[in-house]
Protein backbone atom coordinates (compact mmCIF):
# COMPACT_ATOMS: atom_id res chain seq x y z
CA UNK A 1 0.00 0.00 0.00
CA UNK A 2 1.18 3.48 -0.29
CA UNK A 3 1.74 5.87 2.31
CA UNK A 4 -1.50 7.34 4.10
CA UNK A 5 -3.01 10.19 2.17
CA UNK A 6 -4.32 13.08 4.75
CA UNK A 7 -5.31 15.36 2.22
CA UNK A 8 -5.70 16.11 -1.62
CA UNK A 9 -1.93 16.18 -2.98
CA UNK A 10 -2.83 17.75 -6.17
CA UNK A 11 -0.96 18.25 -9.57
CA UNK A 12 2.64 18.47 -7.82
CA UNK A 13 5.81 19.54 -9.66
CA UNK A 14 4.57 19.66 -13.13
CA UNK A 15 3.36 23.58 -12.74
CA UNK A 16 6.10 24.21 -10.58
CA UNK A 17 9.26 22.98 -12.74
CA UNK A 18 12.65 22.00 -11.60
CA UNK A 19 14.14 25.52 -12.22
CA UNK A 20 14.61 28.22 -9.99
CA UNK A 21 11.50 30.95 -9.81
CA UNK A 22 11.90 34.60 -11.43
CA UNK A 23 10.46 36.67 -8.35
CA UNK A 24 11.71 36.35 -4.70
CA UNK A 25 10.04 34.03 -2.69
CA UNK A 26 6.98 35.02 -0.32
CA UNK A 27 7.15 35.46 3.37
CA UNK A 28 5.15 35.39 5.56
CA UNK A 29 5.26 35.46 9.77
CA UNK A 30 5.11 31.81 10.39
CA UNK A 31 2.52 32.80 12.98
CA UNK A 32 0.02 34.52 11.11
CA UNK A 33 -3.42 33.09 10.79
CA UNK A 34 -3.25 32.24 7.19
CA UNK A 35 0.23 31.28 6.95
CA UNK A 36 -0.41 27.00 7.40
CA UNK A 37 -3.50 27.11 4.65
CA UNK A 38 -0.79 29.38 2.17
CA UNK A 39 1.72 26.69 2.62
CA UNK A 40 -0.56 23.82 2.03
CA UNK A 41 -1.66 25.41 -1.21
CA UNK A 42 2.62 25.98 -2.26
CA UNK A 43 3.24 22.63 -1.64
CA UNK A 44 0.05 21.04 -3.19
CA UNK A 45 1.25 22.82 -6.24
CA UNK A 46 4.99 20.97 -6.12
CA UNK A 47 6.41 24.42 -4.58
CA UNK A 48 8.98 24.22 -1.85
CA UNK A 49 8.18 25.71 1.40
CA UNK A 50 10.84 27.17 4.18
CA UNK A 51 9.49 26.04 7.46
CA UNK A 52 11.23 27.11 10.92
CA UNK A 53 12.40 24.11 13.03
CA UNK A 54 13.43 24.14 16.85
CA UNK A 55 17.54 23.41 15.58
CA UNK A 56 17.71 25.46 11.97
CA UNK A 57 15.43 25.93 9.19
CA UNK A 58 14.26 23.60 6.82
CA UNK A 59 12.63 22.85 3.19
CA UNK A 60 9.57 21.03 2.48
CA UNK A 61 7.74 20.11 -0.56
CA UNK A 62 5.30 17.42 -1.36
CA UNK A 63 5.77 13.38 -1.13
CA UNK A 64 5.91 13.42 -5.11
CA UNK A 65 8.85 12.33 -7.23
CA UNK A 66 8.76 15.56 -9.12
CA UNK A 67 8.18 17.90 -6.21
CA UNK A 68 11.46 16.24 -4.58
CA UNK A 69 13.78 16.26 -7.68
CA UNK A 70 12.84 19.93 -7.72
CA UNK A 71 14.01 19.85 -4.01
CA UNK A 72 17.06 17.97 -4.46
CA UNK A 73 17.99 20.96 -7.41
CA UNK A 74 17.41 23.61 -5.39
CA UNK A 75 20.22 22.09 -2.74
CA UNK A 76 22.21 20.81 -5.81
CA UNK A 77 22.45 17.53 -3.24
CA UNK A 78 22.72 14.45 -4.90
CA UNK A 79 19.75 11.84 -4.79
CA UNK A 80 22.52 9.26 -3.55
CA UNK A 81 21.88 10.72 0.17
CA UNK A 82 18.07 10.08 1.18
CA UNK A 83 15.56 12.77 2.44
CA UNK A 84 14.04 12.34 6.07
CA UNK A 85 10.33 12.94 6.45
CA UNK A 86 8.91 15.02 8.19
CA UNK A 87 6.09 13.64 10.03
CA UNK A 88 3.63 14.81 13.01
CA UNK A 89 4.06 12.31 15.56
CA UNK A 90 4.85 8.38 16.28
CA UNK A 91 1.36 7.46 14.75
CA UNK A 92 2.50 8.81 11.39
CA UNK A 93 5.93 7.72 11.35
CA UNK A 94 4.29 4.31 12.11
CA UNK A 95 2.70 4.54 8.97
CA UNK A 96 5.73 4.77 7.01
CA UNK A 97 8.38 2.85 9.05
CA UNK A 98 8.78 0.34 11.14
CA UNK A 99 9.69 1.51 14.81
CA UNK A 100 11.26 -1.30 17.05
CA UNK A 101 10.25 -1.19 20.67
CA UNK A 102 13.48 0.91 21.29
CA UNK A 103 13.11 3.36 18.64
CA UNK A 104 9.31 4.30 20.48
CA UNK A 105 11.37 4.35 23.65
CA UNK A 106 13.05 7.59 22.25
CA UNK A 107 10.19 8.56 20.11
CA UNK A 108 8.17 8.58 23.78
CA UNK A 109 11.20 10.78 25.65
CA UNK A 110 12.20 12.20 22.91
CA UNK A 111 9.68 13.72 20.24
CA UNK A 112 9.04 16.18 19.39
CA UNK A 113 12.59 16.85 19.19
CA UNK A 114 15.81 17.36 17.46
CA UNK A 115 16.18 13.35 17.11
CA UNK A 116 15.83 11.86 13.42
CA UNK A 117 15.54 8.35 13.49
CA UNK A 118 15.99 6.22 10.81
CA UNK A 119 13.88 2.93 10.34
CA UNK A 120 12.89 -0.14 8.04
CA UNK A 121 10.04 1.12 5.48
CA UNK A 122 7.33 -0.49 7.12
CA UNK A 123 6.24 -3.44 4.51
CA UNK A 124 3.73 -2.85 1.56
CA UNK A 125 4.24 0.79 1.61
CA UNK A 126 5.79 2.47 -1.12
CA UNK A 127 8.17 5.44 -1.29
CA UNK A 128 10.19 7.42 -3.99
CA UNK A 129 13.31 5.76 -3.91
CA UNK A 130 15.18 9.02 -4.08
CA UNK A 131 14.35 9.15 -0.26
CA UNK A 132 15.33 5.74 0.55
CA UNK A 133 17.59 4.27 -1.75
CA UNK A 134 19.08 1.14 -1.68
CA UNK A 135 18.78 1.11 1.81
CA UNK A 136 15.08 0.30 2.43
CA UNK A 137 15.31 2.54 5.05
CA UNK A 138 13.28 6.07 5.63
CA UNK A 139 14.48 8.81 8.13
CA UNK A 140 11.66 10.24 10.59
CA UNK A 141 11.88 13.56 12.68
CA UNK A 142 9.30 15.17 14.87
CA UNK A 143 10.04 19.26 15.70
CA UNK A 144 9.35 21.03 18.47
CA UNK A 145 8.11 23.63 16.55
CA UNK A 146 3.95 23.89 15.52
CA UNK A 147 4.39 24.92 11.86
CA UNK A 148 6.27 21.89 10.26
CA UNK A 149 3.97 19.70 12.38
CA UNK A 150 0.86 21.53 11.31
CA UNK A 151 2.07 20.84 7.52
CA UNK A 152 2.42 17.20 8.06
CA UNK A 153 -1.24 17.39 9.95
CA UNK A 154 -2.49 18.82 7.04
CA UNK A 155 -0.86 16.86 3.74
CA UNK A 156 0.64 13.81 5.28
CA UNK A 157 4.59 12.97 5.84
CA UNK A 158 6.37 15.48 3.82
CA UNK A 159 10.27 15.64 2.74
CA UNK A 160 12.43 17.68 5.09
CA UNK A 161 15.82 18.86 4.16
CA UNK A 162 17.95 21.49 5.93
CA UNK A 163 17.44 25.19 4.37
CA UNK A 164 20.89 25.18 2.83
CA UNK A 165 23.11 24.75 -0.34
CA UNK A 166 24.44 21.03 -0.02
CA UNK A 167 27.61 21.63 1.74
CA UNK A 168 26.71 25.16 3.10
CA UNK A 169 26.33 26.70 6.76
CA UNK A 170 22.96 25.92 8.58
CA UNK A 171 20.69 28.64 8.05
CA UNK A 172 18.82 29.85 11.77
CA UNK A 173 17.26 32.94 10.06
CA UNK A 174 14.59 33.38 7.24
CA UNK A 175 16.85 35.26 5.58
CA UNK A 176 19.65 33.31 5.25
CA UNK A 177 17.44 30.63 3.99
CA UNK A 178 16.51 33.68 1.10
CA UNK A 179 20.37 34.23 0.65
CA UNK A 180 21.04 30.80 -0.04
CA UNK A 181 18.00 29.29 -1.59
CA UNK A 182 15.93 32.36 -2.52
CA UNK A 183 15.47 31.69 -6.24
CA UNK A 184 13.62 28.26 -5.45
CA UNK A 185 12.05 28.80 -2.51
CA UNK A 186 7.53 29.22 -3.30
CA UNK A 187 7.40 30.58 0.54
CA UNK A 188 9.40 31.69 3.51
CA UNK A 189 7.49 30.74 6.92
CA UNK A 190 9.29 33.69 9.23
CA UNK A 191 9.43 32.59 12.78
CA UNK A 192 13.01 34.81 13.50
CA UNK A 193 16.02 33.14 14.51
CA UNK A 194 15.96 29.79 15.91
CA UNK A 195 16.97 28.63 19.17
CA UNK A 196 18.90 26.28 19.01
CA UNK A 197 21.26 26.17 15.42
CA UNK A 198 22.29 22.58 16.03
CA UNK A 199 20.82 19.95 13.57
CA UNK A 200 18.51 17.21 14.99
CA UNK A 201 20.66 14.14 16.00
CA UNK A 202 20.84 11.09 13.37
CA UNK A 203 20.46 7.70 14.69
CA UNK A 204 19.91 4.02 12.54
CA UNK A 205 17.93 1.26 13.76
CA UNK A 206 18.96 -1.38 10.94
CA UNK A 207 16.68 -4.41 12.51
CA UNK A 208 13.57 -4.47 15.41
CA UNK A 209 15.74 -5.39 17.62
CA UNK A 210 18.80 -4.10 17.50
CA UNK A 211 20.05 -1.06 19.03
CA UNK A 212 20.53 2.43 17.15
CA UNK A 213 23.19 3.27 15.56
CA UNK A 214 24.64 6.88 14.91
CA UNK A 215 24.79 8.49 11.67
CA UNK A 216 25.28 11.96 12.82
CA UNK A 217 25.63 14.25 15.77
CA UNK A 218 23.70 17.08 16.71
CA UNK A 219 21.59 18.58 19.32
CA UNK A 220 20.41 15.69 20.99
CA UNK A 221 23.68 13.88 22.73
CA UNK A 222 24.20 10.34 21.75
CA UNK A 223 24.80 8.77 25.26
CA UNK A 224 21.54 10.34 26.22
CA UNK A 225 20.09 8.33 23.26
CA UNK A 226 21.91 5.08 24.12
CA UNK A 227 20.63 5.03 27.76
CA UNK A 228 17.29 5.85 27.04
CA UNK A 229 16.90 3.34 23.83
CA UNK A 230 16.99 0.58 26.89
Amino acid sequence: MDPPDDADHGDCGERAGSRPGAHPPRVLAARDPGAIRAAVGALRAGGIVAVPTETVYGIACLLHPAAIERLLDAKRRPPSKGITLLVDNVDQAASVGELSPAARRLAARHWPGPLTMVVPVRPGVTLPKVLTGDSGAIGCRVPDHPTPRALARALGPLPLTSANLSGGTDTRDAAEAIRQLGPWLDLVLDDGPTPGGVPSTVVRFRALGGPPELLRAGALPFRVILADAG
